[in-house]
């Protein structure tokens, strides 16, 4: 087993990707590119997007808007467990998708 690290940044895309919030990293790379990820507020486009823990993600993933706070940067897309162990979901919105 890896350890997620605290420091340092990853892509967003592989973020996406390693953390399971998109089924692949190419549909993590078009989720960023059609502008529907906020990191810490700001609109993001650019898949290649440094990620630093203790940032703030808003995404839709299935029919709801998450919001999740990054407590560390996972090394590796493991399971689901270890996966979750590195953010906190801080909220969550079903109402704002398809209205």
């Amino acid at each position: 087993m890896t350890h997620p690290s605290a420091t340092g940044s990853i892509r967003l895309d592989k973020l996406l990707w390693y953390l399971r919030l998109a089924r692949s990293r190419s549909l993590a790379q078009a989720i960023v590119a059609a502008g529907h990820i906020r990191l810490d507020g700001r609109r993001v486009t650019r898949a290649s997007c440094p990620v630093h823990a203790g940032q703030v993600l808003v995404l839709p993933v299935g029919e709801r808007i998450e919001v999740v706070r990054l407590l560390a940067l996972p090394d590796r897309r493991g399971p689901a467990s270890e996966a979750q162990a590195c953010y906190v979901r801080l909220g969550s919105d079903t109402s704002a998708i398809g209205n």
